[in-house]
C-alpha cells in the first residue's frame, strides 16, 4: 500500500449499493488515492446475531469491488488479537506500510461517540477523518470539538437509506431486494443461501 488511503470499516452483512456509492463519492471528491474496504471480524466476545462468517462477508465484498476504480477489500484485522481496537489496527498498518498516508471513514454518528474511543487522541492528531452523513444521526455531540478539529472533514456525500436488515430479511422472506445489490453479490446470495 501507499499514496493516501481511505480505511472504510464495517461489517459489510452484506456489502450493498449504498456502500459502493457513498465509496465512489468520497474517492471521487477528495484527496483519497484508494479507498479500502476493512471487513470488521466477529468479536468472540459478543453475541453473533445475524451475522455471516467473517470469510464469507470478505468473499462479498471482494465481489462486490471487481471492477471498481480506486477500490480494494482487506482482511487485516482478521489477524489481530481479539478484541481489537481501531488505534491498534491503524498502528499495524503505520508499521506495515510506512510509505502510506492512513486516513479514516465514517458516519457522522460514530464521530459523535469518537472520544470514547481508544487511543483517540493520537488517532485524530495522526490521521485525517472523512464523515459522511447518517440518517437519523443523534444529535450533538457530547465532545464537540472533534467536531471542529482541523483534522475533520464533514464530505456532501449523499445519504445512502439503504438497510443491510432489510436485505438480509428480504432473502429470509424470499423476497429477495436485487436492486439494492451488485449483480455478483446477489447472484452468490441467492445461490448460496446465507440468509435463509
Amino acid at each position: 500500500m501507499k499514496g493516501k488511503i481511505g480505511l472504510f470499516f464495517g461489517t459489510f452483512n452484506p456489502i450493498h449499493l449504498g456502500h459502493l456509492a457513498l465509496a465512489e463519492y468520497i474517492y471521487r471528491y477528495t484527496a483519497l488515492d484508494q479507498i479500502c474496504f476493512v471487513v470488521t471480524p466477529h468479536n468472540p466476545f459478543k453475541k453473533k446475531s445475524t451475522l455471516l462468517p467473517d470469510r464469507e462477508r470478505l468473499h462479498l465484498v471482494r465481489l462486490a469491488l471487481e471492477g471498481q476504480e480506486g477500490m480494494a477489500a482487506s482482511a487485516i484485522e482478521f489477524s489481530l488479537p481479539q478484541p481489537n481496537y481501531t488505534a491498534q489496527t491503524l498502528a499495524y498498518l503505520r508499521e506495515k506500510h510506512p510509505e502510506a498516508e492512513f486516513s479514516l471513514i465514517m458516519g457522522e454518528d460514530n464521530l459523535k461517540g469518537l472520544h470514547k474511543w481508544k487511543n483517540v487522541e493520537s488517532i485524530i492528531e495522526d490521521h485525517d477523518v472523512y464523515v459522511y452523513p447518517r440518517h437519523g444521526s443523534p444529535g450533538a455531540s457530547e465532545n464537540p470539538h472533534l467536531e471542529k478539529h482541523p483534522k475533520v472533514t464533514v464530505v456532501s456525500a449523499p445519504r445512502m437509506e439503504i438497510s443491510a436488515t432489510l436485505i438480509r430479511n428480504s432473502f429470509k422472506e424470499g423476497k429477495p431486494l436485487r436492486n439494492l445489490l451488485p449483480k455478483a453479490v446477489f447472484e452468490y446470495i441467492e445461490g448460496s443461501n446465507l440468509f435463509q
